[in-house]
């Protein structure tokens, strides 16, 4: 953990494990075993540990949008707006409405994380349903098991709808594909969206990482201020570029599997990662340890 000693570490560890033997002997019975309440205590800080390496991107990249831009005023220069057919843009949206896009695509996909353990067990369960039979069928993306999944779709219209309640106004489409050729089944829509995290995280590790060599490297601070006009600019270039192009419905070749839907959204950034080594930027990538978006990375 950033900011303790291994001393600090350990003296937690051994804090939190005198709790939890605590806590078993005091609320162990004939119905519930010492093993059980051990098992939902760590199954607690499994929990814990999932969101902080999964939800934390998320969290961190709509502090970004908040920090450096703003719905009602635009920086010259930095205009999030898109229209279909300019740059592989296939949405139209103003800048404050780009921005909205983005913050409640973000918002949602905090929101899924944050269930995804619940998510993980409706999805098992539609699977292993009997009486949900399944087509084994080439959607496009090769053979894949097309199977209904209620319980997850159910589960991720509830979680829609509150982040919709949460919004005054949905921007797009609220369509979920789940059990068509887009995401043919619930292990599908779960590796989906497990991809969010691996998609944000390297952006994230880019964006602190610079910040930190560029304050113990000169030459590459020179660096930096030579090419990229200073360390805020290349930061606002970075997350400038993203929340435009990785939400403007690129990625398919038409609105039913990229767009404005719900899974379009994750389409899009998708594109985004793959144009990657194209943009200027991507040195910056590289020289702060990034090494893909699907695999480890510091």
């Amino acid at each position: 953990e950033k900011g303790k000693s291994r001393q600090e570490i350990q003296s937690q560890i051994k804090k939190k494990e005198k709790a939890v033997r605590y806590i078993k002997e005091k609320y162990s019975s004939h119905n519930l075993s010492e093993e059980e309440i051990h098992l939902c205590l760590y199954s607690i800080c499994d929990n814990n540990s999932y969101l902080n390496s999964n939800r934390l991107p998320v969290d961190k990249m709509i502090s970004y949008l908040r920090e450096y831009f703003s719905p009602t005023s635009i920086d010259e220069g930095y205009s999030l707006s898109i229209v279909s057919g300019e740059s592989g843009a296939r949405l139209s949206h103003s800048h404050g409405r780009q921005y909205y896009f983005a913050l409640q695509s973000l918002t949602l996909w905090r929101d899924i994380l944050d269930d995804m353990f619940r998510l993980w067990s409706l999805a098992e369960s539609d699977l292993l349903s009997s009486s949900l039979s399944y087509s084994l069928m080439d959607t496009g993306q090769g053979m894949h098991r097309v199977q209904q999944a209620p319980q997850t779709y159910r589960a991720m219209q509830s979680l829609l709808k509150r982040v919709q309640d949460n919004v005054e106004t949905w921007i797009g489409s609220s369509m979920i594909h789940l059990g068509d050729h887009n995401v043919p089944n619930a292990l599908n829509f779960i590796d989906k969206y497990t991809q969010v995290p691996r998609i944000l995280g390297p952006i994230v590790v880019c964006l602190e990482n610079v910040e930190k060599m560029v304050e113990d490297d000169e030459n590459l601070e020179t660096f930096v201020n030579r090419s990229f006009g200073g360390l805020e600019k290349l930061k606002k270039d970075i997350l400038y570029d993203f929340f435009k192009s990785a939400f403007d419905g690129s990625g398919a070749s038409n609105f039913y599997d990229a767009g404005s839907c719900i899974d379009g959204r994750l389409t899009s950034a998708w594109n985004w990662c793959q144009a990657l080594p194209e943009k200027d930027f991507y040195i910056i990538f590289k020289l702060t340890g990034f090494t893909g978006f699907d695999g480890d990375f510091r």
